[in-house]
């Protein structure tokens, strides 16, 4: 079955080009130039993908991101003419999945759809065990099927990225991961990564976990080293 793609782009002929190309590349691509006609597909559609611009007429990309990842853990994609590092970091803290700077190619950007939709499906051969737990004892459930994780009983809204973050820390409790070997598991493309990129992910799932237990620190951080799923409960 073909998979759906949304895009929310204002330029017309940037958003012709994306939707020509994706739909070259075996994608159901669909076009939108308003962030509230996107917010209103994706409330009546299922979408695998929003490729969404930052700079658009009704509404900023940022805030249309903030809304959508109220409701929905879909991947998005940022697009934007503003290369500085801090829009870069700003976008990644708020859930976005990955982020591409214009001008780019169409190729770079159907190569990225592919890479967060890889990372976005999960695969049971990396379930800790058969009932989808923790091989220790957490209050963290993992569902590999569904990509639904439940803190502490209750469901936590994440991204794709966010999602792979939390089941690698799960499958080792208290095991140290520096930030390279973070991104060389979570990220298709390490290489395309920067180090705070995970310092930015990990500060939003600790936000959101917070939200759930203000007394708990579920993620614990090693100076100089890394990060580490709290081991004893």
């Amino acid at each position: 079955m073909k998979q759906r793609i949304l895009v929310v782009e204002d330029e017309p002929s940037i958003l012709d080009n994306i939707l020509y190309s994706l739909e070259t590349e075996g994608f159901i691509a669909e076009g939108h130039t308003t962030g509230e006609a996107a917010l209103e597909r994706i409330a009546n559609g299922e979408y695998a993908l929003v490729v969404l611009d930052i700079g658009l007429p009704d509404v900023s990309g940022f805030e249309l991101c903030k809304q959508i990842r109220q409701n929905s853990d879909i991947p998005i994609i940022f697009l934007t003419a503003r290369a500085a590092e801090i829009d870069r970091i700003v976008g990644l803290e708020i859930g976005a999945d990955d982020y591409v700077v214009k001008p780019f190619s169409p190729r770079e950007l159907c190569a990225r759809v592919k890479a967060v939709l890889r990372r976005f499906e999960v695969g049971p051969a990396l379930a800790a065990n058969e009932d989808n737990e923790p091989a220790h004892s957490t209050p963290l459930r993992i569902d590999e099927e569904r990509a639904k994780i439940q803190y502490f009983n209750e469901g936590l809204t994440v991204s794709s990225t966010e999602f792979r973050l939390l089941r690698i820390f799960c499958q080792h409790p208290g095991r140290v991961y520096s930030r390279a070997q973070l991104m060389n598991i979570a990220w298709d493309e390490p290489d395309a990564a920067m180090e705070r990129t995970v310092d930015s992910h990990i500060k939003s799932l600790r936000s959101k976990m917070k939200q759930v237990r203000d007394d708990v620190d579920p993620i614990e951080t090693h100076r100089g080293l890394g990060y580490s799923l709290k081991e004893i409960w």
